[in-house]
Order: C-alpha cells, then sequence, then structure tokens
C-alpha cells in the first residue's frame, strides 16, 4: 500500500515538473531526452537485439524522434539490485547496459515512462534532459615509436650534473620510527 502511494507521489512530482517545462521548440521537435537502462541479465543473448528493438519502438510509437542510441552491453552492477515482478523478488549483479537519446514532445514523456515501468524485462531505467550534441568523450591514445598505442606519463626533466641519490632503507625504516613514536 505505501508503494502505491510513494509510486503515486512521485508520478505527480514528475507531471508537474513535465509540465512547469517552459522550454519550447520551433517547430514542435520536442526537447532532447535520453534514457538509461538496464535490462535483466536472464535474457538470451540472441533475444538482447529484439528488446533493444522494443525500447527504440516504445520511444518512436509515441512520436519520439531517434538522434542515438547504443546497443546493451552486459556490465557487472556495482550493487546488487532487486526488481519485483508478479509479487516475485529477483536479485540482480549483471545486466545488460544500453542507452537511447531522442526528441519527443513533453507532454508523451510521462505516457512512456509509464509503458518502461510495465516492462518486465527493465531492471532500472532513468530518464534525463539533455543536448543534441555528442557528449560522448573520444579516447586517446598516444602513439609510441614502435608503432603500438600506449597512454604515455609525462616526461620529468632530468637535472644536469646531478646524481641520482641512493636511498638507504634502514635510515628511512629509522626516521619513520622516529616520526610514529614522537607522535
Amino acid at each position: 500500500m505505501q508503494e502505491e502511494s510513494a509510486e503515486k507521489e512521485i508520478n505527480e512530482e514528475i507531471k508537474q515538473e513535465i509540465q512547469g517545462d517552459s522550454i519550447v521548440d520551433v517547430g514542435g521537435a520536442g526537447n532532447v531526452y535520453e534514457i538509461g537502462y538496464l535490462l535483466v541479465p536472464t535474457t538470451a543473448e540472441e533475444q538482447v537485439p529484439a528488446l533493444y528493438g522494443n525500447m527504440k519502438e516504445a520511444v518512436t510509437s509515441m512520436e519520439g524522434t531517434l538522434i542515438s542510441d547504443e546497443m546493451p552491453k552486459m556490465i557487472p552492477l556495482a550493487y546488487t539490485m532487486l526488481k519485483v515482478y508478479k509479487n516475485v523478488r529477483s536479485k540482480y549483479d549483471t545486466a545488460y547496459f544500453g542507452w537511447v537519446k531522442f526528441t519527443m514532445d513533453s507532454q508523451k514523456l510521462l505516457e512512456l515512462k509509464k509503458t518502461l515501468d510495465l516492462d518486465p524485462n527493465i531492471i532500472r531505467f532513468l530518464i534525463v534532459k539533455t543536448v543534441k550534441e555528442n557528449t560522448i568523450a573520444a579516447r586517446r591514445f598516444m602513439h609510441r615509436e614502435g608503432g603500438g598505442t600506449s597512454h604515455r606519463r609525462p616526461v620529468t626533466a632530468k637535472r644536469e650534473g646531478e646524481a641520482p641519490v641512493e636511498i638507504n632503507k634502514e635510515e628511512v625504516d629509522k626516521e619513520i620510527e622516529a616520526m610514529v613514536s614522537a607522535a
């Protein structure tokens, strides 16, 4: 009973937030949103593309326009997540993570949220208002002289005429013990 009232409160907050949205795009294209979602790991590898298609279909069926997306990939979760479906509680330590970026009228967004809430294959999802531009940072690699790629550490300048300082482990240990005992 408490879960239902909490869910109703959350839905009301989302509805108020969406209705209070003052951004209006010319041409009725709608606002740009991104859905990040986790699919249940019990899904067979062959079924993942179908669920991925269902996610995109849910967006387009509500007059959304896809901008970009990524096929779900299996990832380990930072913590165990629970999903209750038909009074059965399931725990997951891994999931398929995917995302879809799209434009949609803000009035249709609540309807999309309700549709995704009812999908038993989605553990959790997050809808975020974003920008149309690509915000994924590209990986940068430095080329080695040997032809391979690697990450390079900054070069430290050596001082001319200075010999490397030798470290005596016994002296260091004595100094550490002196500092620890003084404290």
